[in-house]
């Protein structure tokens, strides 16, 4: 039940950071050949807080 929760969490979270990485590529005018870097940078550095968080929950759980 809980992995299912942390999974739904981390889905819902990436896309919540993928708007806020829109967002902020429109509002400071980021050139179109600069933003994918950028999404892969972000999405790169949040899926390593989602891997961390996840293996957190595993080891509190065993």
């Amino acid at each position: 039940m809980i992995i299912l929760v942390t999974v739904l969490f981390s889905i819902f979270y990436l896309f919540q950071i993928n708007k806020m990485t829109y967002t902020l590529c429109e509002a400071r005018e980021i050139p179109e050949e600069k933003q994918p870097k950028i999404y892969r940078t972000v999405n790169i550095l949040i899926t390593i807080l989602i891997v961390s968080f996840f293996v957190e929950i595993m080891t509190a759980i065993s």
